[in-house]
């Protein structure tokens, strides 16, 4: 009887230290949405081959675009919601956007998004 119990107070803490709360669960499926809801735009610009100039489209309606940190896969960095690029050689690319949406005033997603781009 003692190892019954023993057992059933190890399952019960357990499932206390790994239970989520319905607000974790919820915002762990806000972001995951956020991911899907998220796309990366690059024309290329009319005047000149090596300038893309990229944005982000969301297309969720309870969360804003907050903030884009830019890797433009040649060293070069920038942050916001649009920017233009100017690459100095042709050639392959890996654009990485890190997205960061937010609900309200304390409810804040980040998720990455990447494009392989090719440079005339």
């Amino acid at each position: 009887m003692k190892k019954i119990s023993t057992i059933l107070m190890f399952i019960m803490l357990f499932f206390i230290i790994n239970s989520c709360s319905k607000s974790d669960d919820e915002a762990i499926v806000d972001c995951l949405g956020d991911s899907i809801l998220t796309e990366l735009k690059h024309p290329v610009d009319a005047a000149d081959s090596k300038k893309i100039n990229f944005s982000i489209e969301y297309a969720g309606s309870d969360r804003t675009l907050s903030n884009v940190k830019w890797t433009f896969g040649d060293g070069q960095t920038a942050t916001g919601l649009s920017v233009s690029h100017t690459y100095s050689t042709a050639g392959s690319y890996t654009v990485k956007a890190e997205v960061t949406t937010k609900k309200g005033s304390s409810s804040e997603c980040t998720h990455e998004k990447t494009k392989t781009i090719t440079v005339n």
